[in-house]
């Protein structure tokens, strides 16, 4: 996500943006298609965190619990930022 934006900013909508495109959608389509939970939830809980919660051990909880709320936006100015690029690089075709 932090490259996707970068090269959006940077006017960089290459092979490299593809593919952090694509690692990122896909992310994003196993959240969706897990009822909007990660799907290491069920593994935590197995092994022993009573919420199933995993990404409160490297992040701030606050952060941790509003990461959709946080991701939701940046995924829209990526797709906005590339699409400008795209259609200022077919303009100068």
């Amino acid at each position: 996500m932090v490259y996707l934006l970068y090269a959006g900013f940077r006017g960089k909508t290459d092979r490299r943006a593809a593919t952090a495109a694509a690692v990122v959608a896909g992310e994003t389509l196993i959240f969706v298609g897990n009822g909007f939970h990660c799907p290491l939830t069920p593994l935590a809980r197995r092994l022993g965190d009573p919420t199933g919660s995993v990404t409160d051990i490297y992040l701030p909880r606050w952060f941790a619990h509003n990461l959709p709320a946080i991701h939701v936006p940046l995924l829209v100015l990526a797709i906005v930022l590339h699409r400008r690029n795209f259609r200022k690089q077919h303009r100068k075709s």
